[in-house]
């Protein structure tokens, strides 16, 4: 197996790919003790059917520079076929701002296909290229060199496999005509928001039983001090100071170093020193809020009047509109969206695009009581009222 390690070897590489329809593409990265992921390996295949056109490409190589790989991932003439995206794209995203187009997940093109709720990559390896996957190098240390001939295998199988899968689930999507709903789903992959950690907005992340102007006011400048000094510093946030400790901050509002030295759940390093004036400094801020300008949560959905006939119903519904499609449950709507319809909410997804062919307008006709459900042998049919 080849591994590139030079800039004129992986131009060469692209260069050959972007002459076929497709390639695929994985990574192997940590994260335990960063903020953003270091990238250790980057897996590579175009279409074919033996090991010699995929190739991995060591990103930690001296004088390696990844622009011709970036160069592909921006040809519109070929798609990108990756497995569960997000955390990939997100790579290439904080690395230099690029999100491959086209693009094709092949998680959700399975969950449209019928392969149930979050499609894991083995169980596609197995159910479509009819072969297994070696998981012992799964968590290896994979910014050690030189790379074990037991990593290399296994990093280049994700690829080689993935070719398998994408074959077959496109072809299966060309049949039903339901590439347009992999292509909507890849809105939220192709949207830069969804990279982009704003500590502005990282308050939201955090669960709270207690919704007051003030106490969300500290834990918005809790954590958006919380953010900034782990992305600043590149290190997970949780070693800055966890959710629960965040929490207890908020409700005892400590003014010293002192009054930090009674927390129950802040780490230790966090009492002294430039956390912990961050913190006391956040407290301070969180308190001179004005009640206008505190933060609030979703109103709409704090007082939402859930009926819970209607939210029953709607799930023998969704249920049933699924077994229907041979789509996963879930990707159709969730508990809470359809909790959100039960209490008149219709700003939904699940009211909106493919969904709403598939669900939505039955379910509003359902809400309105247009319709009923009944049982017809085994399956669940709709009546008119």
């Amino acid at each position: 197996m080849k591994t590139i390690t030079t800039t004129t070897e992986l131009a060469a590489y692209c260069a050959e790919a972007s002459k076929y329809p497709y390639v695929t593409v994985d990574t192997e990265f940590l994260r335990e003790r960063t903020y953003y992921s270091k990238l250790c390996l980057i897996q590579l295949a175009y279409a074919g059917d033996g090991n010699d056109d995929a190739v991995l490409v060591d990103p930690l190589s001296d004088g390696l520079d990844l622009a011709p790989l970036y160069a592909l991932f921006q040809d519109e003439n070929v798609v990108k076929v990756f497995h569960a995206a997000r955390q990939d794209l997100e790579i290439f995203y904080i690395d230099q701002g690029v999100i491959p187009a086209p693009l094709f997940d092949t998680q959700v093109a399975a969950m449209v296909c019928g392969f149930g709720e979050q499609a894991g990559y083995e169980t596609l390896v197995r159910k479509i290229a009819k072969d297994s996957v070696d998981k012992s190098s799964r968590f290896t240390d994979w910014s050690r060199r030189p790379l074990t001939d037991a990593q290399q295998t296994y990093a280049l199988a994700d690829v080689t496999h993935l070719r398998v899968i994408y074959e077959f689930l496109s072809a299966q999507l060309d049949k039903s005509g339901r590439k347009k709903w992999v292509a909507e789903e890849m809105a939220v992959l192709n949207d830069p928001a969804t990279y982009k950690a704003d500590p502005d907005l990282a308050w939201k992340r955090v669960k709270t039983r207690t919704s007051t102007g003030k106490f969300l006011s500290i834990v918005r400048e809790l954590a958006r001090f919380r953010e900034n000094h782990a992305q600043s510093r590149n290190i997970p946030r949780n070693r800055v100071f966890k959710d629960d400790a965040l929490v207890e901050i908020a409700s005892t509002k400590p003014a010293s170093e002192k009054d930090l030295s009674r927390s129950r759940l802040l780490l230790r390093e966090a009492r002294r020193g430039e956390i912990a004036e961050g913190i006391l400094n956040a407290v301070k801020v969180g308190l001179a809020v004005k009640p206008e300008d505190a933060p609030r949560v979703d109103s709409n959905r704090e007082k939402l009047q859930v009926n819970p006939a209607l939210a029953d119903m709607l799930r023998v519904l969704v249920k049933s509109a699924a077994d229907t499609e041979g789509v996963a449950q879930k990707l159709i709507a969730n508990s809470a969206d359809l909790d959100a319809i039960a209490g008149g909410i219709r700003d939904v997804a699940a009211l909106r695009g493919w969904r709403k062919e598939v669900f939505g307008d039955d379910a509003m006709r359902l809400c309105n009581g247009e319709i009923g459900l009944a049982v017809k042998g085994e399956k669940v049919v709709t009546f008119t009222l």
